[in-house]
């Protein structure tokens, strides 16, 4: 008797002792096989269609098809290239040859575009389930980064998306195991907008461009992203005059701004005005690290003996 009304009461909360839910069971098996082979390793695929068959919405099963198809997608190839600097990324070995000329060595990951595809509809399909599910999102974003290169235009398009739904205030970005804070996205726009700058292609530096201006829409008042626009015409427009702008008005919010800072300072020295360069100097020693500080207070100090 007693068993029996245990068994009924088991089953009405809904626990069954001795029996694992199959969905859990399989996601168990799938992260011991993934730990010691890999995302694509023997036996991943068996098991996923398992788990498919008994949990076919399931947001952890779908995110572990996109990381198999991902996954074989990729061939790492070396690559030879005349510069120091190959889509943000050092080279992994440099040599001269017959003349002395530097030749440096990358590695590069190349993909199947039918398997990239295949990986990109289940990661899709994760999203259509948990569509408030920020981190599966970043991953669309990484992996559409890593395969498009040098001209990350799909990337940019899906980031603005994003963009325009955090302005929607009946929406909340959730990341399992990650408590967000109010600054989240803000943070994690600017390291795209870095991860783009890196690249150092014309395609990322207008990514660059184009998603600090549409962050400036949201957050006017941002120094990150006016410095971000002084930084573009600095660096790729060469519009020194414009650079200062931003650098001034980023440094009127926030005048101990680091990086708008540092990068006053550059731009004077390259153009030679000390003047310019001696006062944003004095502030800047008071932000430097201690890395920098030094070689920041020697230049100081050269300066006024001028």
């Amino acid at each position: 008797m007693v068993s029996v009304m245990m068994t009924a009461l088991c089953m009405e909360s809904g626990l069954v002792y001795g029996q694992e839910n199959p969905s859990e069971s399989y996601s168990r098996r799938y992260n011991l096989i993934v730990s010691k082979l890999g995302y694509a390793g023997v036996g991943v695929e068996t098991v996923l269609k398992q788990w498919q068959a008994v949990d076919s919405l399931n947001v952890d099963m779908l995110a572990a098809w996109f990381n198999y198809y991902y996954t074989k997608s990729q061939t790492t190839e070396v690559v030879v290239k005349p510069q120091k600097k190959y889509l943000g990324a050092d080279p992994v070995l440099s040599l001269k040859d017959s003349t002395g000329t530097d030749i440096y060595y990358f590695q590069e990951v190349f993909y199947d575009d039918d398997l990239f595809s295949d990986g990109m509809k289940y990661l899709d399909k994760a999203i259509k389930v948990s569509p408030d599910r920020i981190d599966l999102r970043f991953t669309k974003v990484a992996a559409l980064m890593s395969y498009e290169k040098g001209s990350p235009d799909m990337a940019l398009s899906y980031l603005l998306t994003l963009s325009d739904m955090d302005q929607n205030e009946d929406y909340e970005w959730k990341y399992p195991g990650y408590e967000i804070s109010e600054d989240f996205f803000r943070q994690a726009m600017q390291e795209y907008c870095f991860a783009f700058y890196s690249l150092g292609t014309p395609s990322a530096y207008s990514a660059f461009r184009t998603l600090s201006e549409r962050m400036l829409l949201s957050y006017p008042k941002d120094p990150v992203f006016i410095t971000n626009l002084g930084t573009y015409d600095f660096v790729v427009s060469k519009d020194y005059g414009s650079a200062l702008k931003y650098y001034r008005k980023a440094l009127k919010i926030r005048p101990d701004d680091y990086t708008a800072l540092k990068n006053v300072v550059l731009l004077a020295r390259q153009q030679k005005n000390r003047k310019l360069e001696k006062k944003y100097l004095q502030e800047f020693v008071n932000v430097a690290p201690e890395a920098e500080k030094a070689a920041a207070e020697a230049r100081l100090q050269y300066l006024s003996s001028k």
